[in-house]
């Protein structure tokens, strides 16, 4: 197709700290086994888009380091994924400051792209097929393309909103409205269900899912003719006046897991019994860094309503309703429920705990007699025994030493040490 991608990889990523500590947004991990990178380039590899860009500009190296590892193309065909890091130039001197500015700073590679370009968000979950809404949008003849997702007025506080006529042209855009007579004003026309055939049910709005395609030229007319940061804020809203910009329906699985609430709440579907996202689609697998490891070994475990990624070691626990990434250690009468353990980067020889035993040091993973509810604990932690991460103040947003606190969950940083009998 002649179409490239370029995939936003956020700035400092302050709605997911403190999982986005020591990385860049894009490598948070997710799904137990995945990277939140892996869901757009997928989409885009299933797609046939293989030209990907990736605007990155804080902690990339965890990031640059899963994607050369993971996405290599063979020597036959013209694709790749290349990240383009935030960098002082003669022409800029600062970091990026949004997404529109991003793009911006980044026009120079993108000279050579495809005759159309496809900007995607690196923090969203879903499953597209891009090819679609690429077709839909030379139907149109359009500008520039968004894709929306029909939602209740309920939702629409949190997001772009537009409005859109039974031709599927948009008409207007705001951006996360609050006033409910604004509100009532972007009630979508019925007829732009039909075009789409999508029952409308009690859905009233259409919410920009932050994904555009542009024409190249368009886009780098656009982006020279002023200085706007947001594409959302700004560029969009003004744009619908001048330009041909066409909407979009999807109406499959789309989350915005740009927060730790958002995120918990994601994983925490997952886990349903038909859950209405997940990544069993042997049609259109989600890839990520292909590791070999063993399968799983569980002694004596009572596991329910829950998912165990492969490598992982669990002895003598109880695991509810919870998501266990790759390597994870879990040591004899653990609880763990309503949780997310993301496992670990490798696996401690005999020696090495003999040595932990030595200093006082807890092993890599979750200790003995620990209760973990409601936490997500983040790659390589180590866990001491008899802690106990189930909030006991009840606080809804606070930071510790060695934790954060936000929506009432329980952070715990990557590679962070929580020492025995603790009890947070």
């Amino acid at each position: 197709m002649k179409l490239t991608a370029v995939i936003l990889g956020g700035g400092r990523g302050t709605r997911l700290y403190p999982l986005t500590k020591l990385r860049a947004k894009p490598a948070v991990p997710i799904g137990g086994k995945f990277r939140l990178i892996d869901i757009p380039i997928s989409n885009c590899l299933h797609s046939d888009v293989h030209k990907i860009f990736i605007l990155t500009q804080f902690n990339t190296e965890s990031l640059h380091r899963h994607i050369t590892r993971t996405y290599q193309f063979d020597h036959f065909r013209k694709g790749f994924v290349r990240i383009l890091a935030a960098q002082q130039t003669e022409d800029f001197q600062d970091w990026y400051q949004g997404t529109a500015d991003a793009v911006r700073k980044n026009l120079r590679y993108f000279k050579s792209a495809d005759e159309h370009i496809i900007i995607l968000s690196g923090d969203h979950l879903y499953r597209m097929d891009y090819r679609k809404f690429f077709n839909y949008h030379l139907t149109m003849e359009a500008d520039i393309s968004i894709a929306v997702k029909p939602i209740t007025q309920h939702e629409a506080k949190g997001l772009g909103i537009l409005k859109a006529n039974g031709e599927g042209w948009i008409t207007e855009f705001i951006e996360k409205p609050e006033d409910p007579k604004v509100l009532e004003q972007f009630k979508v026309d019925p007829s732009f269900f039909k075009l789409f055939n999508i029952e409308q049910n009690d859905r009233t709005h259409l919410a920009s899912m932050g994904i555009y395609i542009f024409k190249n030229q368009v886009l780098f007319d656009v982006l020279n003719a002023n200085d706007y940061q947001d594409f959302g804020r700004e560029i969009i809203p003004e744009f619908i006046k001048k330009l041909k910009v066409a909407a979009y329906g999807f109406d499959g699985y789309w989350a915005d897991i740009g927060t730790i609430k958002a995120f918990f709440d994601a994983h925490m579907e997952l886990l349903k019994p038909v859950p209405d996202f997940d990544f069993y689609d042997e049609d259109h697998p989600f890839y990520t860094h292909p590791r070999y490891l063993p399968p799983s070994k569980v002694y004596n475990c009572q596991i329910h309503q829950s998912l165990v990624a492969e490598g992982s070691i669990l002895l003598g626990s109880i695991i509810e309703n919870s998501i266990i990434g790759i390597r994870s250690f879990i040591q004899e009468s653990t609880l763990v429920q309503h949780s997310i353990v993301m496992g670990n980067t490798r696996y401690e020889t005999i020696e090495a705990k003999s040595e932990n035993e030595a200093k006082n040091i807890p092993n890599l993973g979750i200790g003995h007699r620990c209760i973990i509810r409601n936490a997500i604990i983040d790659l390589d932690c180590r866990i001491g025994n008899n802690v106990q991460l189930i909030n006991k103040d009840n606080k809804q947003n606070e930071d510790g030493d060695f934790y954060a606190i936000r929506d009432g969950i329980i952070i715990i940083p990557k590679n962070t040490v929580v020492p025995h009998n603790t009890v947070i």
